[in-house]
């Protein structure tokens, strides 16, 4: 089964590097998705420049896809659901949640002259970055690509409610399953409590599992394939 990787905020598809060939050995395709804005250059990406890519790596598969979405990408990976609901076979939320319709994608930190860049290592202080060490974390910063503000501020729109038909897999790295189920019976997921199926993995890491922890990831991924037949 083809398994299509989106990350988040400031990551390009090599980000996937570690996490492909470990999916790849456990007899699945991995397919990063090189988003636009994210290592092409392109400073104009808008959102919808990012789901037609995500799109046209479902598109491309021969058969039902498994969906993979990392911290606000997990907003790209619903909309890729809401859009092909009859070829996305689950989504995997890596780190992250849906966003309602309506609401922006990710207008989460500053934006300058057009771009929304990393905001340093403060805001993901503690157990969300600790376990990058600061090797790790110097890495990521350096190659933090500014997201364009097109992509960051862009609204999005669900349209169908099939989307609620696909089984979703939320991977809590930095939180647990049990807090992801306390957020989502109160109400602060709001599209997930409409989903027929949600099932939890638990990932000993920080936000971000595909640097510190890719064979684990590239397990829970391939296992949510695999069940899929």
């Amino acid at each position: 089964m083809d398994v299509v990787l989106i990350g988040g905020l400031w990551l390009d598809g090599a980000a996937w590097e570690r996490v492909v060939p470990e999916v790849a050995a456990l007899g699945h395709r991995a397919v990063p998705v090189a988003l636009p804005g994210q290592g092409d250059g392109n400073a104009a990406a808008t959102l919808d420049d990012q789901l037609d890519a995500v799109l046209a790596a479902v598109d491309a598969a021969r058969g039902p896809v498994l969906v993979v979405g990392h911290s606000a990408a997990c907003g790209l990976a619903w909309l890729a659901a809401d859009r092909r609901p009859e070829k996305v076979a689950k989504v995997a939320l890596v780190g992250g949640i849906p966003v309602a319709d309506g609401k922006p994608y990710a207008d989460f930190f500053e934006v300058r002259d057009g771009a929304m860049p990393f905001p340093g290592w403060e805001p993901f202080a503690g157990p969300e970055s600790d376990d990058l060490g600061e090797e790790g974390r110097s890495a990521l910063a350096a190659a933090a690509i500014p997201v364009p503000e097109g992509v960051a501020r862009g609204t999005v729109r669900l349209t169908d409610p099939r989307r609620y038909d696909v089984p979703v897999l939320m991977v809590c790295p930095e939180f647990t399953p049990a807090q992801a189920r306390a957020w989502i019976a109160a109400g602060d997921i709001p599209e997930l409590p409409l989903a027929k199926d949600v099932d939890y993995a638990d990932i000993d890491a920080g936000h971000w599992p595909m640097f510190t922890q890719p064979a684990a990831l590239g397990r829970i991924l391939a296992e949510a394939a695999d069940a899929l037949g």
